[in-house]
């Protein structure tokens, strides 16, 4: 089957998308039995030269909320899913979605099931939303799986965004104050290196420490550069290996500060997506699997991992959670009684706004304590470089007084 760009007309407006047929002649009979007359039409390349490059995600993350919100509030309204998509595929901002709802439209169109035609989209529709769609369509609830899932994502995304609100002002200011120290070693310090060794008496230590760093800063930047280089290769490196990630996740949660902020960021999004699962009725085992794949943590991924090993052999599910330091005892605990009432996603949904809240408490306390605390940091870097010029020029002066 060949894959065919095409632009066309219908009776209200300009059309374009993609049509799979065998021959050209074949995706023009396609499209007029939809109605569109084809204005140009060409076969799309499928070789990995000619694919779509993107990197990350390749729709911005409120863009999917909202395309949740409003097919949701479409099918809420009784519009068929067919048209809900071809509505949205007309709406939404982002063009890398509106190009693949144009697609899913024409899968639809086929007779396929709407979550057969999502997972056709890895990049944009994850497993987790696939899922929950499958879900929706066996209970005959689209609208409430859809509106769950923007529920889901929307809370998501409200922590992470504080998450590297409060981490984005240490790493600026960190930014700036090596920029600003290179800057001081290796052009102004330089300046007085001639008139400090002129000066014939013995410099302060700390001038000395000063002229050391401007002379090795001075004459050996390239190393700078490399060191760098490796340092960020390094960790390019460990994110591709597994042993790698536990590393790197490992040291994450046990930062000092922002280890305990991140760790609860993890938890939050891991007992919200449980609990998104559990609501839409996805078997555990499912679940399990699917949550450890989204936690974005290498660290809890395994015990999760572990946790779905132990409930295959009949153990428990909490068992393993209880034994690692990554989990607090709240959650092994509420997950225990959710089991015994029979209303685990209940009790999961309340650990995750307990977490949620917890996040944006945390980052506000950061926020309070980061800022005068960076300035301070700023200050003393910035501040002993100027001390150590102008101790040797006040003695200098006194010297010349004295005289």
């Amino acid at each position: 089957m060949a894959r065919f760009k095409y632009e066309g007309r219908d009776r209200k407006k300009i059309r374009a998308g993609y049509v799979t047929s065998a021959n050209r002649r074949e995706a023009v009979q396609k499209l007029r039995e939809e109605g569109i007359r084809v204005i140009d039409i060409r076969e799309v390349p499928v070789g990995a030269l000619q694919k779509d490059i993107s990197f990350g995600s390749p729709v911005k993350r409120d863009q999917f909320i909202m395309f949740l919100r409003q097919f949701s509030t479409l099918m809420r309204a009784g519009v068929t899913i067919v048209d809900s998509v071809k509505i949205l595929s007309q709406q939404v901002e982002s063009k890398q979605l509106r190009k693949t709802l144009a697609e899913i439209e024409e899968e639809l169109r086929k007779g396929n099931s709407l979550s057969d035609s999502l997972a056709k989209y890895p990049k944009i529709f994850e497993p987790l939303t696939v899922n929950l769609v499958r879900a929706g369509e066996l209970s005959g609830n689209i609208d409430d799986s859809l509106d769950r899932l923007a529920t889901h994502y929307d809370k998501a995304y409200q922590t992470r965004q504080k998450v590297i609100s409060a981490m984005s002002y240490p790493v600026v200011v960190g930014i700036l104050a090596i920029g600003v120290v290179i800057f001081l070693l290796s052009t102004i310090v330089p300046m007085f290196v001639d008139m400090f060794q002129g000066f014939g008496g013995e410099l302060p230590l700390v001038t000395q420490l000063v002229m050391g760093a401007s002379e090795f800063t001075v004459q050996y930047w390239y190393l700078l550069i490399l060191f760098g280089l490796i340092f960020a290769g390094t960790i390019w490196l460990m994110k591709r290996s597994e042993q790698g990630r536990m590393v790197l996740d490992t040291v994450v949660l046990k930062i000092p500060i922002f280890g305990k902020l991140l760790q609860k960021s993890a938890l939050a999004r891991l007992t919200r997506t449980l609990s998104s699962l559990f609501t839409s009725s996805v078997p555990i085992l499912q679940a399990m699997t699917m949550t450890e794949k989204v936690v974005g943590n290498a660290v809890m991924s395994k015990v999760l991992l572990a946790s779905r090993d132990s409930l295959e052999r009949g153990g428990s599910l909490t068992a393993p959670m209880k034994q690692h330091w990554a989990f607090p005892p709240l959650i092994p605990h509420m997950i225990a009684i959710g089991e015994q009432t029979g209303s685990l996603d209940h009790m999961l949904a309340k650990v995750a706004e307990f977490y949620e809240k917890e996040v944006e408490a945390e980052t506000d306390r950061l926020k309070a304590l980061i800022e005068p605390l960076m300035i301070v940091v700023l200050a003393a870097l910035v501040g002993t470089i100027v001390l150590a010029i102008m101790m040797p020029m006040f003695e200098m002066f006194n010297n010349v007084d004295n005289l």
